[in-house]
């Protein structure tokens, strides 16, 4: 084995993770994002999953489909789904794999809003918490090296240890337990064997579901040092949020979310996706209301108390629009620039909202607060 050194990275095998000390050299030849590992044994192990990645990335495109920006699929080191304990009580478009909530009760929880009950609060509280917590896992793990295969194993070992399902595992057959976005890929990424990069910004999306009701959120981090310009789009997408957050009370027009994100952050240049929105969640994953992030949108309908809905601003660095991948899921930006993401599930509350996903006093720090420069921090 050829190209032997030291590395801070770690090794790319999913189930390992000891340091590397060796590049893959077919990767290094081809000039490829370079793959790490530990030992010739992780590399033979993952050998015939690996080497389907060597092609060389103006090459690579698949059944006519032409990549917007750099980032492409790398292979999956097993097929099929995590195991899930029988215990573990499932949402019903994960019995017997259907893939589809059912539609008549879908179709009912998207006419108008849930208001929910103290009970049930209390039951969305719960799943909150362990949804926090599982993003918490996965984001102190997050570092050159790592595969996004690696985070999505340690949010689902975390949240079957809770007793609850991972939402996204099976949920229209989509095969993982979280989504991990990375760079220009805007959400609904599929972890696999792709090792992060230095100067990455990875999104990780978690869902899970416990006593009967679903919880969402998500956020945006950086992986090592980052460029400034990707500190900076990270920084204006967590900031529109908050901006929303402080909105939120009785009496406040769901439309209003997207006139404040778009005020927020079209002044520095970005764009809003339009693709995709907020969403009641609860009983479904996703229900009433729904929540634009775009200005101008026609959302209707009024928060009130026991409203239990999420807003995720996507913000682009580059133009609005969207294109999904070959494998059904994937959405990224149009241009190749990278795009950003955060969201909360919020519950309206008589006098204001309680942020049921809110960052813990254990959350791992983000690194686009870390890494602002010290001459923005005297600005403000």
């Amino acid at each position: 084995m050829e190209n032997e050194h030291n590395f801070d990275n770690m090794c790319s095998h999913p189930e390992c993770a000891k340091p590397a000390s060796f590049m893959c050299p077919t990767c290094v030849k081809l000039q490829l994002e370079p793959s790490y590992f530990c030992s010739q044994d992780c590399f033979k192990d993952l050998w015939n999953m690996h080497k389907m990645a060597h092609k060389k990335r103006d090459e690579k495109i698949e059944s006519g489909f032409k990549f917007t920006g750099p980032l492409r699929p790398h292979p999956y080191s097993f097929t099929g789904r995590r195991e899930v304990p029988t215990d573990i009580v499932k949402p019903d478009y994960a019995k017997n794999n259907q893939g589809a909530p059912n539609a008549s009760f879908q179709q009912l929880m998207d006419k108008s809003v849930p208001v929910c009950d103290e009970k049930e609060i209390g039951l969305i509280r719960e799943a909150c918490r362990i949804g926090r917590e599982a993003l918490d896992a996965g984001h102190r793990i997050v570092a050159p090296g790592v595969t996004t295969e690696a985070i999505d194993k340690v949010v689902h070992d975390y949240i079957i240890s809770q007793g609850a399902y991972p939402s996204p595992l099976g949920y229209y057959n989509f095969p993982r337990s979280c989504c991990t976005s990375i760079n220009e890929c805007i959400c609904h990424g599929i972890p696999d064997t792709r090792p992060l990069q230095e100067g990455d910004i990875l999104n990780l999306d978690i869902s899970c579901y416990k006593n009967g009701v679903h919880a969402d959120l998500n956020e945006t981090f950086l992986v090592g040092k980052a460029p400034e310009s990707s500190r900076a789009l990270v920084e204006a997408t967590y900031d529109c949020l908050q901006e929303c957050i402080k909105e939120c009370k009785p009496g406040s027009m769901y439309r209003n979310m997207g006139n404040i994100i778009s005020g927020h952050v079209e002044p520095k240049g970005y764009s809003v996706v339009r693709s995709y929105q907020g969403h009641g969640v609860g009983r479904m994953f996703h229900q009433a209301p729904q929540v634009p992030h775009y200005k101008q949108n026609k959302a209707v309908g009024f928060m009130k108390p026991g409203h239990i809905f999420t807003i995720e601003p996507m913000i682009n660095m580059g133009v609005w629009k969207d294109i999904t991948w070959n494998d059904k899921w994937t959405s990224t930006t149009t241009d190749g620039q990278r795009s950003a993401q955060f969201e909360h599930t919020i519950l309206i509350t008589e006098d204001g909202c309680e942020v049921l996903t809110a960052r813990l006093k254990t959350s791992p720090p983000l690194e686009h607060i870390l890494q602002k420069p010290a001459e923005e921090e005297k600005k403000e």
